[in-house]
């Protein structure tokens, strides 16, 4: 039903990107499965890199959006079926943007957004959304993730 949404959105679940440095992409410990930050990776490409403006929040969120379905395609991996996700707990949300920038929590509906879109009240979770100096890659936006599974 899950995998059904996300197709009747549009939306193509990535290989999932390899980890950047010495970390795996997810941990299961007993119901929650945390996945480690995510950047804007597509076919093998980041797709947004730089700083988010007043004028690039658009865009931004396409690449918060980037973000969780590289979510989901380590989740898919991980756990083999998206149907044992019974809630999304936790994003940590990280824009790569200047110092009087201070639009992050738009940035980040991007992400927040598309859950809600795809899981409904599952999709539903608490969050931060900050400013940093960079990313790793130059990336725009970084999202990690705390799930609830059986």
């Amino acid at each position: 039903m899950i995998e059904e949404k996300i197709e009747q959105l549009g939306i193509k679940l990535n290989v999932p990107p390899a980890p950047a440095g010495s970390y795996v992409p997810v941990v299961v410990a007993g119901n929650f499965a945390y996945v480690s930050g995510q950047i804007p990776i597509e076919d093998g490409k980041l797709a947004f890199t730089g700083k988010v403006t007043d004028d690039t929040i658009e865009t931004g969120q396409k690449s918060a959006r980037l973000c969780v379905i590289n979510i989901l395609s380590q989740l898919k991996k991980e756990l083999g079926d998206l149907e044992r996700i019974q809630k999304f707990v936790r994003l940590n949300g990280f824009v790569n943007a200047g110092p009087d920038f201070s639009a992050h929590p738009k940035v980040i509906n991007g992400a927040s957004d598309l859950l809600f879109e795809i899981f409904g009240e599952k999709g539903k979770h608490s969050r931060i959304a900050v400013g940093v100096s960079n990313l790793p890659l130059n990336s725009m936006t970084e999202i990690d993730a705390v799930v609830q599974i059986n």
